[in-house]
């Protein structure tokens, strides 16, 4: 178990643990932001390329991939320089990450974008493997799941804010001559830029105050590092915990990315993608207060009911999106935010408990699990190919049915696992 930071003063203690967890909701905010943008870059870069669906989804592919390929070398270096200096890594390639999409918009290369938004989320990665645990470490390990759940709620007041301000500064008119497409892509330059300026100021900033210390592996037992991943795999919540986050970013990033093309068809809404883009606020909005609401609640539920009646919830509201078109099915999709609300800080707060000295690999493998969100839209989009949008969205459906389950049971830590 993740051992709680104990400074000896008391007062000094809570003073230092308010103001690193301010410090760390920022940074969920900022990538919170990041990722959002994407939503908006899928049909933008689509337009500029003329291309088909899935070379569009390559966008979602190269971000969410980095989760798959670089969580466990992630997972290391959080073990070798700390949570603090984690992140302050992680900030900097992030950060280099949103520099490169200036030269691929000068030079107009799609590949170019994908690159730099493979090394943008290599970045957030690492921030994810040292900020996660590092909130978990900062205090009670008992209302671990709440501290998550309120930092994680900045994290979706980002992805509220991503796509209105993408449909502002990046979405305009449509491509019709090639001036037009030097002029349009351009539109990415500028929001990156300040992007990348912010995350670079951020960890100088990061770098030079004083923080709580922590282990990164939830204890001091010096051959801690030398834990395998097989020990590690011997955990069954946890492992039950990696496919729940697979399948919940996958659900999640996949409604997302389809939701701009299915609120512009016909018998749905017929909105123009700006618009839509607009309504995609309400979305990952549903998910900001939702986490306030959820972080309350567990003073009362226990984290896993609640987890299992959000997927309940979320797999009704699928239901009526597969069910019926018009307006209709589009809130009901839009709704399904609020009920992601808390998925994601209960599941992963939930796998990583009674890990021990096996914290850190847990949580890298939990971040590799986030790759979901680069596979679960592609099978979306070939069963939308084949049976149409509609019926596709039995796909999302599926994984919040396996949500329900390890919500009502399968997080429960059993014994000979956590020895």
């Amino acid at each position: 178990m993740s051992q709680p930071i104990s400074p000896p003063d008391t007062a000094a203690r809570s003073t230092t643990i308010r103001a690193a967890l301010i410090i760390l909701t920022s940074l969920f905010f900022i990538w919170g932001l990041i990722t959002s943008l994407n939503d908006v870059l899928i049909p933008h870069l689509k337009g500029i390329f003329t291309l088909n669906y899935v070379e569009a989804m390559l966008v979602q592919f190269s971000f969410f991939g980095a989760y798959f390929v670089m969580s466990l070398p992630a997972g290391v270096v959080v073990e070798k320089v700390g949570y603090r200096w984690g992140i302050v890594t992680g900030l900097c390639i992030a950060s280099l990450g949103c520099f490169g999409f200036y030269p691929a918009a000068a030079q107009q290369s799609y590949p170019l974008f994908l690159i730099t938004l493979f090394v943008l989320a290599s970045g957030i990665t690492l921030l994810q493997v040292a900020a996660n645990p590092y909130v978990v470490a900062l205090g009670d390990p008992r209302t671990a799941s709440r501290r998550l759940n309120l930092t994680q709620a900045f994290n979706s007041l980002g992805t509220t804010l991503g796509p209105r301000l993408g449909a502002l500064f990046i979405l305009s008119a449509p491509v019709a001559t090639a001036v037009d497409v030097s002029r349009e892509i351009n539109t990415v330059q500028a929001p990156y830029l300040v992007l990348a300026l912010t995350l670079l100021l951020t960890a100088i900033v990061f770098a030079m105050l004083k923080l709580p210390s922590a282990s990164a592996n939830g204890t001091q037992d010096p051959q801690s590092s030398q834990v395998s991943h097989s020990q590690v795999l011997q955990h069954r919540h946890l492992v039950l915990g990696v496919i729940a986050i697979f399948v919940y970013v996958g659900a999640e990033v996949s409604i997302g990315s389809f939701f701009i093309n299915f609120a512009a068809m016909p018998e749905i809404a017929a909105l123009p993608e700006k618009t839509a883009a607009d309504y995609l606020m309400y979305y990952w909005g549903g998910a900001m207060v939702g986490r306030f609401i959820g972080a309350l609640l567990m003073s009362r539920i226990k984290p896993g009911s609640l987890l299992a009646f959000n997927a309940v919830m979320a797999c009704v509201l699928l239901g009526v999106v597969i069910a019926f078109a018009g307006k209709t099915a589009m809130w009901a999709l839009l709704a399904i935010g609020l009920c992601n609300s808390i998925m994601f800080p209960t599941i992963f707060a939930l796998a990583v408990s009674n890990l021990g000295k096996h914290t850190s690999k847990g949580s890298g493998l939990l971040c590799m699990a986030i790759v979901g969100g680069a596979i679960v839209p592609v099978v979306q989009g070939y069963f939308a190919d084949h049976i149409g949008m509609l019926p596709a969205f039995f796909v999302p459906l599926l994984c919040y049915a396996y949500i329900a389950f390890y919500g009502a049971s399968g997080h429960r830590v059993r014994e000979e696992g956590s020895r």
